[in-house]
């Protein structure tokens, strides 16, 4: 194990040497939100870190770019606050159901309107010049957790119907800064972003459908009876090189039996209607900062902090992806949108309850 010496504060007046401890070395394997912000810092505790990325920054990714459910208390341990400060705030969201008029919901806290492309790049920039070893275009040809490794790898590889797909537009009319465009298997979600760009990113059953880039979205967007969101999306300006698509997306029920520390995606995804899956990566990396700055100085053994933080994961997480779990189907298939907006009309649907549930 790699160690760096770090000085220890004296215990006491009469100590005339300054003493030192050897601090173990961390590698985290993925460098999206939960790796880069617990690489920042853990760095910003002293300990030395390496992450290891297959890609560069800055990238696009598919994200809805919207964080809700984000304590100020994480931000804070986190040091995150200079990289959200000009995020956009979103204290509604209108969720859309074929020709009925749209639903309106305020937030119980603002949602925070960010691109992955600018936030990532940020956490990049930051944890390098706190002294981080960042390792770009790497691929760990065994990323297995092992004793001093964490896996932030994104989503587990696994078989699904679904289908992300995302991209930035411009001149889009939209109506609301946060909106929800529920589709046959489909739903899509555009949130307002850095400058003026609209995100745009749904979740789509896969279908038998071939076309290029925003071209492809236009497609699905057709084919899921979303006809007048493809018209308006269709006629507003497209950044083609923001569009990214993942194929065989899943979600989880539950977060899965420790097999050493896995943090955010890779440890339970939670589906993306929630606007949470952004605020648990960061959760997931605040919940693991604490054991593992105590295995650093070799306060606990690996064993011990990988049990607390799966303990601490799953005790979190456990009501909202059950919750989450739950909800989805209801969003995905037209008879049962009926009987959420026939709810919603009558006013019994319990909307903050839920968000409260989910997040």
């Amino acid at each position: 194990m790699d160690v760096l010496f770090h000085p220890v504060r004296r215990l006491s007046d009469d100590c005339d040497a300054t003493k030192v401890t050897a601090l173990r070395k961390i590698e985290i394997v993925g460098g999206g939100l939960a790796g880069l912000s617990l690489g920042l810092a853990l760095r910003r505790a002293g300990v030395p870190v390496t992450v290891f990325e297959t890609g560069a920054y800055p990238r696009h990714r598919v994200c809805g770019e919207f964080i809700t459910g984000l304590a100020a208390s994480t931000i804070a341990n986190l040091g995150l606050a200079p990289l959200l400060s000009d995020a956009l705030t979103h204290g509604e969201v209108a969720w859309f159901n074929g020709s009925e008029a749209p639903r309106i919901h305020r937030l119980p806290s603002p949602a925070l309107g960010l691109s992955r492309f600018a936030l990532d790049a940020r956490l990049a920039n930051a944890f390098t010049s706190a002294g981080g070893e960042l390792k770009t275009d790497s691929r760990i040809t065994d990323p297995t957790p092992r004793a001093g490794r964490v896996v932030a790898t994104g989503r587990r590889p696994g078989k699904s119907p679904w289908l992300g797909l995302k991209i930035h537009i411009r001149d889009l009319d939209l109506l609301y800064p946060l909106e929800f465009h529920l589709g046959d298997h489909a739903y899509v979600g555009l949130s307002r972003v850095e400058d003026g760009a609209v995100n745009v990113c749904g979740l789509f059953k896969r279908r038998r459908l071939s076309a290029p880039g925003a071209g492809l979205i236009s497609a699905y967007l057709d084919a899921c009876g979303l006809a007048r969101l493809a018209e308006k999306f269709r006629s507003a300006e497209v950044d083609a090189d923001s569009f990214c698509s993942v194929a065989a997306v899943d979600f989880d029920r539950r977060v899965p039996a420790a097999t050493g520390i896995t943090l955010g995606d890779h440890c339970a995804m939670t589906p993306p209607f929630t606007g949470n899956g952004m605020a648990m990566a960061f959760q997931s990396a605040e919940i693991a900062l604490a054991p593992l700055v105590a295995y650093a100085r070799s306060e606990t053994n690996w064993s011990e902090a990988s049990a607390a933080i799966h303990g601490a994961q799953a005790r979190l997480f456990r009501v909202r992806l059950a919750s989450a779990h739950l909800v989805h189907p209801y969003l995905l298939r037209p008879s049962r949108q009926r009987w959420l907006a026939a709810l919603d009309r009558v006013h019994l649907l319990p909307f903050r309850q839920l968000y409260s549930a989910l997040h």
